[in-house]
């Protein structure tokens, strides 16, 4: 049997999955847990991601394989000196402190929102690694004076399993990846020496960033296996849902992702959809909030139930949840762009019950991502809605959510589609196979429809959500 493998370095865990190449079949699965981090500050050393990669690599038997890829958090910053040591914590995409240095990065283009979507495809926000750079110069200058190369989580990790080998290899990343840096554009394909050089002028940015490699292009050797580019952790999602155009995924982890493949890149002067690049060729234009699966472990917490218990409360409520609303804003937003929000509840009478708010959490998170699909198919056509990640495996999540969207919903017979679509990478350099084919041969894609009945009391759910939404943050009206 041949083997290829797939990696996921996520925020909170890093995930490999082996599977037969010819198969796709999956051989072993393993994961090992990073560091917590909790926002404003949400930082990670780079170490830590190898020891985990390391500990669920043994814990999956150590096979040989014949190829391997990394899927990983998108926008971290990963700073490295000449020797390409670390030289401080990775800052990651959730990280909210340099909402200053967004706001300072957004005026310095004459046109603003409209000026940087045409350059890169999206406008700054604090997740943004471009943001993160302008904070770096500002307040550490210690360390930026000891700057030589600035990586994403996932070309970090590639780097180590090519250096493993000894090769003395200059850094690479894909443009999936790149695309969320805020520096280099999906439709050209090309770092923006000019926006680097608005946070330091005087930097020689050519040899600070990495490579940009093809989607198809080996980069190195690792153990014997070929190591594939990566791509971020969206872009091999897309891979391992097997995802085509006019379908819109809308993944519930902690944070929420409402996202496409579409042929033509896109840009939209608001910053509520991210103009990026996908990991085969084309584009994949994306909304991210914050806030979801988070707010529904709160308010498990909260009404000291688990998950199962949450979910038979929210479905025993009416819809509505009797005038109850919850704006799920927990721990600041980035769509909209509210670094420093926090969630807000409306409609509590001394008759409340705990069914009624359980369901208003459900319908809250459910609501913001239905804006966050309603921003992206005003970029993108969007005609089949698939649900993923791990909110989406609560029936109460699956029932609102289909209940109140206008557009067929159906959810993804996919268990890590992160780590599926790094091993998807994987099985593409090894055969010299598209994705597309891999993703055919392997059957991945299949989907189960969500049988519920359009909520005739839908407009008026979202409604409420909307205008305490407007009442809390004027700016959002």
């Amino acid at each position: 049997m041949t083997l290829v493998a797939g990696i996921d370095s996520s925020t909170q865990s890093t995930k490999v999955e082996v599977r037969d190449l010819d198969t796709g079949t999956v051989f072993a699965r393993a994961s090992a847990p990073h560091p917590a981090t909790t926002p404003p500050r949400s930082e990670q050393h780079p170490d830590s991601w190898w020891r985990a990669f390391q500990e669920a690599w043994g814990a999956c038997g150590a096979p040989a394989v014949e190829a391997i890829s990394v899927a990983g958090q998108q926008h971290g910053m990963v700073v490295l000196d000449e020797d390409r040591r670390v030289v401080r914590p990775a800052k990651l995409w959730n990280d909210t402190e340099t909402a200053p240095d967004a706001g300072w990065l957004l005026k310095q283009l004459p046109g603003q929102g409209a000026d940087w979507a045409a350059a890169v495809g999206s406008v700054p926000v604090a997740s943004f690694t471009v943001t993160k750079l302008s904070w770096l110069h500002r307040t550490e200058p210690e360390h930026w004076a000891r700057l030589a190369h600035v990586l994403l989580p996932h070309d970090w990790m590639t780097l180590q399993l090519a250096a493993e080998a000894g090769a003395d290899v200059r850094p690479v990343t894909d443009r999936g990846d790149a695309s969320g840096t805020g520096y280099w554009s999906a439709a050209t394909g090309e770092y923006r020496w000019d926006v680097l050089s608005i946070i330091d002028r005087d930097r020689d940015w050519t040899n600070a960033v990495p490579r940009v490699a093809a989607p198809d292009e080996v980069i190195g050797e690792w153990r014997g296996a070929r190591i594939a580019v990566g791509t971020g952790d969206n872009m091999a999602a897309a891979l391992g849902l097997g995802l085509r155009v006019r379908q819109a995924v809308v993944s519930l982890g902690t944070s929420g992702t409402a996202y496409t493949v579409a042929d033509a890149p896109t840009a939209d002067p608001s910053g509520a959809v991210a103009g990026f690049a996908d990991a085969s060729g084309r584009f994949l234009p994306l909304v991210c909030t914050l806030n979801a699966g988070k707010v529904l472990d709160a308010a498990a917490r909260l009404l000291g139930v688990r998950h199962d218990e949450l979910d038979a409360l929210a479905l025993t409520s009416a819809p509505g949840a009797g005038g109850t609303v919850l704006l799920p804003y927990f721990d600041g937003e980035r769509t909209p762009n509210l670094p420093a929000a926090t969630g807000w509840i409306s409609g509590l009478r001394s008759d409340v019950t705990r069914e009624q708010l359980a369901r208003a959490a459900v319908e809250g998170v459910v609501c913001g991502m239905l804006e966050a699909l309603d921003a992206l198919r005003a970029h993108a056509p969007v005609d089949t809605v698939v649900l993923t990640g791990g909110g989406a495996r609560s029936r109460a999540v699956r029932e609102v959510f289909a209940s109140l969207c206008e557009l067929p919903v159906v959810s993804a017979d996919a268990d890590e589609a992160v780590a599926t679509g790094a091993a998807v990478q994987a099985a593409a350099v090894a055969t010299g196979s598209s994705h597309g084919e891999i993703a055919g041969r392997w059957g991945l894609g299949r989907v189960t429809e969500i049988e519920v009945e359009h909520d005739a009391t839908a407009a008026e759910i979202r409604g409420r959500f909307a205008e305490l939404r407007a009442r809390a943050y004027p700016s959002t009206a």
